[in-house]
This record gives structure tokens, sequence and C-alpha cells, in this order.
């Protein structure tokens, strides 16, 4: 972190971002969270002011639980309410009246944060705390309550709560102790996943540098290079040969290459910003060296998007931006105010308490950031899991997103700090207010083609956040909104029957506009992404028949040995 960063002031207008509430989180631990603190005062005194509208909420909620005790109330959980599923909600008197009131209690709180008019960082941090405890207290979750567990247990005379029980103690016994996810016996890094053939030409301390073998006779002249993010490992980009993003855009006929992280552990606590934006263009420099293009494609994921973008505009700022076909960004946070109800989550003291605990041990640990991931979205990632785990006694599915998910890694410490302060204080969005390799970032000067990507219910990066981005870049950029979530949005091969994504040629101004205007067209963002890329990418040339080349010979057959590392 040089000087100018030091002396910036200690917040800016931003309000928190996602990535602020992530790595600070796994730091110090969610449970802060559910104590509200200035937001629960600035609450109490709402209603306090509010007298009237507190006591006709009451009331109202009274009666209406009174029409549930009666057998009198309408009230019914949504049809995609996945808890209340079973007819035994609706069907057993007992067990309908329980949902009815949890639904009217429920609705009740959500309404008295809804009603006091608070600013928007109190409302977004009490909406927060509520949902957390609604969620957590509906009545599905209790294992004495949900029909379908007492079915369960009385069909295998209880043997789904012992091995519930048994499945219990194993989850708590290990970070970041929450129910596990996935059934992770049927898969191997190298085994089914991670196998598009390929060879690792490039191992620096940071990164190996991957490059894929082709699998077209005639290959476009400009390569592309994946940046994955690095609080995971690289094989997002190439899970099971279906669902590769790797093994398509080289059946579209692209030269790939993709960085693989190391695994930091606490001897490697001085990696920041720079030695991760230094790392992209080292593998940039290999790239060109061994396909002989004067310039190439960087595809950065999440926050490989964030240090992608660092990294390019060092390169415009020193006057070799043509070095740069194009920029991808998917699902990736530019600029970071009000990203969303998790975004108004941090402050500067929790911040810099962060940076200390990982500072002191070295690294972030990704278990507890993968725990974290999982409270943003507790009633599909926590509680899900926890009844089908827990009270029926299930294993968890075998999904191989949910493999790469759970294969964590750590973080280093200066990579934490600076991405702490950079989006602490939204940096990116201010020219000039924030550093990397020895230059000030201007992301208005980055005059590259863009192609941003962003999830239509990502909960970590909200797509109409992302869709800053294309306000923020200075040259054309294409933005895409695909199906899905943080991952499944990426992860969206054409073989996906179920989907689709959005286009706004106009980029308006406002995420609302661009959605109002916006036109759905049937099938991935892959397809589309690789007709963008191969409009930018020179003419066909014949294959090479080798991978590297004598300045980078081939050292280790793909995935590497970094991948493999715990």
């Amino acid at each position: 972190m040089t000087a100018t960063q030091q002396e910036r002031p200690a917040k800016s207008a931003a309000d928190g971002s996602p990535l602020d509430v992530m790595l600070t989180d796994a730091a110090v631990g969610p449970v802060r969270r559910l104590l509200p603190g200035r937001a629960g005062l600035k609450l109490a005194a709402r209603l306090v002011a509010r007298p009237f509208e507190t006591t006709r909420l009451t009331a109202r909620t009274a009666r209406e639980l009174g029409k549930v005790v009666v057998g009198a109330s309408q009230v019914e959980p949504g049809k995609r309410d996945k808890r209340f599923a079973d007819p035994a909600w609706t069907g057993n008197p007992v067990l309908h009246r329980l949902c009815q009131g949890y639904l009217v209690a429920g609705n009740a709180l959500e309404r008295l944060v809804d009603d006091a008019d608070l600013d928007w960082r109190s409302e977004q941090q009490l909406r927060f705390v509520v949902q957390m405890v609604v969620d957590a207290m509906a009545p599905s979750n209790n294992p004495l309550l949900n029909p379908l567990a007492l079915k369960t247990s009385l069909e295998t005379g209880g043997r789904s709560y012992l091995t519930g029980a048994r499945q219990f103690v194993q989850d708590m016994a290990t970070r970041p102790r929450i129910p596990s996810m996935v059934d992770g016996r049927g898969f191997s890094v190298g085994g089914n996943l991670a196998v598009t053939e390929g060879a690792v030409v490039l191992r620096t301390p940071v990164f190996e540098l991957i490059h894929y073998r082709p699998r077209t006779a005639q290959v476009l002249t400009t390569p592309l290079l994946v940046v994955p993010p690095m609080i995971n490992k690289f094989y997002i980009a190439d899970l099971a040969q279906d669902r590769s993003m790797v093994a398509f855009w080289l059946d579209q006929g692209q030269q790939v290459f993709v960085i693989s992280w190391r695994n930091p552990s606490a001897e490697h606590r001085a990696w920041d910003l720079d030695a991760y934006a230094g790392s992209v263009l080292t593998a940039l420099d290999a790239v060109e060296e061994v396909t002989g293009s004067p310039s190439s494609h960087v595809l950065g994921l999440c926050a490989g998007g964030i240090v992608t973008s660092c990294a390019v505009s060092h390169l415009v700022a020193t006057g070799r931006g043509d070095r740069i076909a194009g920029l991808t960004l998917g699902v990736t946070l530019l600029d970071q105010e009000r990203a969303g109800t998790i975004g108004s989550m941090v402050d500067e003291n929790t911040a810099q308490f962060a940076v200390a605990q990982s500072q002191r041990k070295g690294y972030l640990d990704g278990k507890a950031l993968a725990g974290v991931f999982a409270w943003l979205r507790p009633n599909d990632l926590i509680w899900n899991y926890w009844v089908n785990n827990y009270l029926l006694g299930k294993r968890p599915p075998a999904f191989d997103v949910l493999v790469w998910n759970a294969d964590t890694t750590r973080m280093p410490a200066g990579l934490h700090r600076d991405f702490i302060r950079m989006t602490l204080d939204n940096a990116l969005t201010r020219p000039g207010s924030f550093d990397v390799l020895g230059t000030a970032v201007d992301l208005s000067k980055v005059d590259v083609d863009s192609y941003v990507v962003a999830g239509s219910t990502d909960h970590i990066c909200p797509w109409d956040s992302c869709y800053r981005s294309v306000h923020l870049l200075g040259g054309d950029t294409r933005f895409v909104l695909s199906t899905a979530g943080h991952i499944a949005a990426l992860v969206n091969p054409p073989t996906n029957p179920k989907s689709n994504f959005r286009v706004n040629d106009a980029l308006p101004v406002s995420g609302a506009e661009w959605e109002a205007g916006a036109v759905t067209h049937p099938g991935s963002w892959w397809t589309d992404h690789a007709a963008w890329l191969a409009a930018r990418s020179g003419e066909l040339r014949p294959a090479p028949t080798t991978l590297g080349s004598a300045a980078h010979q081939v050292i280790a057959k793909a995935p590497g040995a970094y991948v493999m590392e715990p």
C-alpha cells in the first residue's frame, strides 16, 4: 500500500460493500451482524417517536393471529417456499396454524423495519438481522415439528435422526461449522474435474500458468488469459467437461491460458494487490511470448476481475494499453457503493480490527470465508441443508460447483488489507485515489472494449451494482445479464435448457432503466461472448501442435501442482 493510500480519509461516500463484509466477517466472525448496535437504537427511537403507527401494526398483527387461532386466516406460504411444501403443513390443523402464525409474526417484524423510515444503512442492517432471525425460527427447522422429518424417522425406526446427529457432530467439529453442502466423494481434481488437456508452462512463487491444447484445426490469433478469483481455485472455469468454460472456448477456436493461484500460507503474508496485479502482467508476458501475439484478451472473474482491472489500468497508464484486445469481467464489482443489503454492514473500526486479525495470522482463512458466503443466503445455504442433513439424515447432493466451492483457499494478509481499504473507500470510482504498481488507477482511461456479465439473482455482487462498471470503464462496453446467482450465472452452458440472458445496447445511467429496455435472448451468454471475442481476435491460423515454447517449456501436465495444495 502506498503513502497516498494511507493518507486518504478514513471513510468515503461509499456505504460499505459486499467484499468488505465478506473479508471482514471472515476475519472477526459473522455473529456481530446479529447485534444491530446504533441501527437498533435508531429503530427504538423511531418507535417511541411514532407510537400510533406502532400500535396500529401491533393491533393488526394481534387480529391476524386471532384469526389464525380460530382457523379463519387466509395467510399462506408462497408457492415457491419449499419449506412448507409438504401437504401436512396445510392438511394438519396444528401444523397449519403454526405455519400461519410464523408467517404473520415474520411479516410483522419486517413491516416494523419498513415503517420506521430509517436511513439506508440502518434499514439494511436491521432488515438483515430480522431476516436471519425469522429464517432461523421457521417451524420447518424444528426436528419435532417438521412433518417430513417425523415421517422419515418412523420409516427408518429413528435411524434418520441418529444419522443426522452424527453428521451434525462431524460438521460442527471443523470450520466453518455449517451444514455440509455437497457429497464430494465422487469427484477429484484431475480425475473428473479440471481434466481439459493442457500443461503448466510457467511457475512462479505466486501462480502457475496453464496453456491448454487447442481442440480445433485452426485457432484465432489473439489468445485469451483467464484470471480466476484468488479466494478460490481456478477450476471454476474447468469443471466437468460439459460445463467447462475452458473447453467451450477451445471449441470456438480460442487459444486459452489460465492462471492457477497458489494457496498462500503465513509465510506469504506480504503478498498484496501489487503482487497479484504484477502476476497478471507476468502471465500476460508469457502468453504473448508463447503465441507470438502482440495483444491478448483478459478475463477476470469476481475478485480476479478487480485485480485484472487494476492491472489493465496500469498498462494504460504506462502507454501499453494496446496489449489488451478486450477486457471481460464476470460477476465483478468495481463500484461498491450501496451494493445490496450486505453492503451496509462494515464500518471503519471493524475493518481495521479485521485487518489486524489477518496480519497477526498471516492470512484470511478460506473456510471462514466460505461460511460467510453461506450465511449471506441462510435459507438456501444453511437451513436447507440443516433439514436435509440433520433432520432427514440424508447426504447432501453431489454437484461439481459445490465441490469447487468447498475446496477453499486462503488470502494473504497483504491482499486482504488492500482489498478492505480499496472497497471500504470505493476507491476504484475515484480516479487517482488508489495506486497499483506505482501508477494511479483511473478506470475511465481504460478505453479498450469490455464485456461485463452479471447474475440476475447474485447476492454477492448484485447485478445493478455490476452494471455501474459500464460507466466507469472508458471504452465501448457490452453488458449482459445472465440467469441465476453468483456462480451459476457464470457456469451456465448452452446445454442448460433454462438459460437465457438479457442485453440492452443503449446503456442508460441506471440499472433500472437498462432493465426496462433489455431484450431477453434464449440460451447461454457463452455463445454471445464467444462471438464478441471472435470479432476482436484477429484471423484464423493453424493450431500449434505443441504447448508452451522454447522460453516457456512444459513443466507439468494440467491441472498442475498448485491446485492440489491444501
